[in-house]
């Protein structure tokens, strides 16, 4: 088992599912790598029990299927999951941004652009990990200012798939456009222009779209990554 153990937090179980889903997203556990439960006990240090619920929670975010004989292995890149994920989590961001701009302070929009500094200096140094968590952090102010408690639990249904596609978009051009999203969301926060700032959050999620193939190919190719040790086939 080459992928590093954590510190574990108190809940075993929303452990095991943050460390296998960020596995997936970042590509340490590539499409078709199969989850078996010894090596999955072996990694994180936790029995079974959580880590079949985090299997079941990460197989609703789209993240790991079961297939025949309760063979479980990382989904595939799949575009119209993507697609159909990117579309989701545009509609609660635009609605988390309608809600917290009246109720955001001045340090609120300090956060957003520090964040924003954060993420412009990650894609300068080509440093995806870091874009993508400062991206995070970015609409995550949003989120926390819109007081709405459904929010963080609907979107986690949906971003785990997004990030995927976000590593993508980050090592390559098509992620420097959101420095310049991000400051006219800024900007009209602090004017309080809640219907422009809501707008502009949702074009902000829905560029990822240029990354999805044609949709006569639903499926993203990927770059091999490594992964837990399998049979042969």
């Amino acid at each position: 088992m080459s992928l590093p153990h954590a510190e574990r937090p108190r809940s075993l179980r929303d452990y095991a599912y943050q460390q296998i889903r960020d596995a997936i997203v970042s590509g340490e556990l590539a499409p078709g790598a199969r989850l078996r439960d010894p090596e999955l006990e072996e990694w994180l240090g936790v029995s079974r029990t959580p880590i079949r619920e985090a299997l079941t929670r990460l197989e609703a975010a789209g993240l790991v299927h079961t297939r025949r004989a309760k063979l479980t292995e990382v989904a595939p890149l799949d575009a119209r999951q993507a697609l159909a994920a990117q579309r989701v989590a545009a509609a609660l961001h635009e609605l988390a941004m309608r809600d917290a701009v009246p109720l955001m302070t001045g340090g609120d929009h300090d956060s957003m652009r520090a964040a924003n500094a954060r993420f412009t200096a990650a894609l300068g140094a080509s440093d995806v990990d870091g874009a993508i968590a400062a991206d995070d952090d970015f609409h995550a102010v949003a989120v926390r200012a819109s007081a709405n408690p459904l929010l963080p639990g609907l979107l986690e249904q949906v971003s785990p798939a997004l990030r995927r596609l976000e590593r993508a978009r980050f090592a390559s051009l098509a992620g420097r456009g959101s420095v310049a999203d991000h400051e006219r969301i800024i900007a009209l926060c602090v004017r309080g222009d809640i219907d422009a700032a809501a707008t502009a959050t949702r074009e902000n999620w829905l560029t990822l779209e240029r990354l999805l193939p044609e949709a006569s190919d639903h499926t993203l190719r990927t770059t091999p990554a490594p992964t837990l040790n399998e049979d042969p086939q």
